[in-house]
């Protein structure tokens, strides 16, 4: 018997949800998906800050047949020598603070902070772990820990002991940071929230009270960086380095790939008492990192970062007085936008959707969606997406 991809996915793929209109993608280039009728899809959620290049860009392609050529998995991480981790290591590294100069490859983001997590425990001899509400850090275990919202956590119970949850942009709660502290994990800009920004000295409030009390202060860039925010890490807005940077998504330029990053002097204590205490056999694998690498040099070459916040206004712009829209939350080539009624909300994707346009909701704001499309979007794109998204919010309204 004779199944199509669409019966077969149904059937054989585990999937976190089902969607059974789901369309079946064949191709991709630049800010375009097509299915597999011909039909052309916008993308403004880039694979969930993935693709900050673009789909296929050609530059990275390249990159990656080159690698292919020479070798793909050789042994597991960090056993071997090997060229492209070196050099993406190196790359990162430069463009970084003198604090953050020690990379551990991984495979995702939820990998990069199960390393940290496990990272500050071991620098601070501590077990205590504070995150913030409405927080998304992965679904692994440990990170579905730090997650923000019960919803998707009740189900698992029990996760980690000695974990805390505490408001994003508050002052008072800070104090709940204590001696007893191994880290506070936070998103410099929450995303899942619904891009709320971190409100003027918070950050830096954060950084003072784990300096106070000695803590690791673990910053989740793992949707912001790479050029997202208007600078190549979303930490450089706000003045305020962290001990542990984790990174994921648009890092691996379309290919799977995450770090956690921090001081050759913390990181060396995952090699003795015991030895191996992080081990991945995939992290950093030889393509990914070549991907990552070809990336990298494509957002600082084309200044993709520098013209983010420039294209990020223009969309709120073109946007903002549309009678539907409460509010646009932005920074860079972000944008929470929030609907004065969210019952509008789920017409409204279903618009989108018939009108293929990709848009995302967010996790844990149901009165906002998200418009984040590839950095390599221009703005000639720009303007008749708008004109499409304008239509879709009148139609919705109605």
């Amino acid at each position: 018997m004779h199944f199509t991809n669409r019966q077969l996915f149904l059937r054989h793929l585990a999937l976190p949800s089902v969607d059974k209109e789901a369309p079946e993608i064949i191709k991709a280039e630049g800010i375009y998906l097509y299915d597999v009728d011909g039909h052309q899809y916008i993308d403004l959620v880039s694979g969930v800050s993935v693709s900050n290049t673009g789909h296929g860009h050609p530059r990275i392609l390249v990159a990656i047949k080159k690698q292919l050529d020479d070798h793909m998995h050789l042994m597991v991480y960090g056993k071997y020598i090997q060229s492209p981790q070196v050099r993406l290591a190196r790359k990162l590294a430069d463009h970084l603070p003198d604090s953050l100069q020690s990379v551990y490859f991984v495979n995702s983001g939820s990998e990069a902070i199960e390393g940290a997590l496990k990272l500050a425990k071991r620098v601070t001899g501590r077990t205590e772990l504070v995150s913030c509400r409405h927080a998304y850090h992965g679904s692994t275990h440990g990170a579905l820990s730090l997650l923000g919202d019960e919803e998707m956590k009740y189900a698992y119970r029990p996760l980690l002991p000695d974990t805390r949850l505490i408001r994003y942009n508050s002052l008072e709660d800070l104090n709940m940071l204590t001696e007893n502290t191994a880290a506070f994990l936070i998103e410099p800009i929450q995303a899942e929230a619904g891009i709320i920004l971190p409100e003027d000295g918070y950050l830096k409030a954060v950084r003072k009270r784990c300096d106070e009390v000695g803590c690791m202060l673990i910053f989740d860039e793992i949707q912001m960086g790479f050029g997202r925010t208007g600078k190549l890490f979303a930490f450089e807005h706000y003045g305020v380095v962290p001990d542990i940077l984790c990174l994921a998504k648009a890092l691996g330029g379309g290919m799977p790939l995450g770090a956690f990053i921090s001081s050759r002097e913390n990181m060396l204590l995952l090699t003795h008492h015991p030895e191996l205490g992080h081990i991945t056999t995939f992290g950093g694998h030889p393509v990914s990192c070549a991907a990552s690498h070809a990336a990298l040099d494509v957002i600082l070459d084309e200044k993709l970062a520098e013209g983010a916040d420039q294209k990020g206004e223009l969309f709120e712009n073109e946007l903002d007085s549309h009678p539907v829209i409460k509010a646009i939350r932005r920074k860079g080539l972000m944008l929470g936008v929030e609907l004065k009624d969210p019952l509008t909300l789920p017409a409204l994707m279903r618009l989108f959707k018939k009108n293929r346009l990709i848009v995302d909701q967010f996790l844990f704001n149901h009165s906002s969606f998200r418009i984040a499309p590839p950095l390599t979007i221009s703005e000639e794109q720009i303007l008749p997406i708008c004109d499409k998204i304008r239509s879709c919010l009148d139609e919705a309204s109605r």
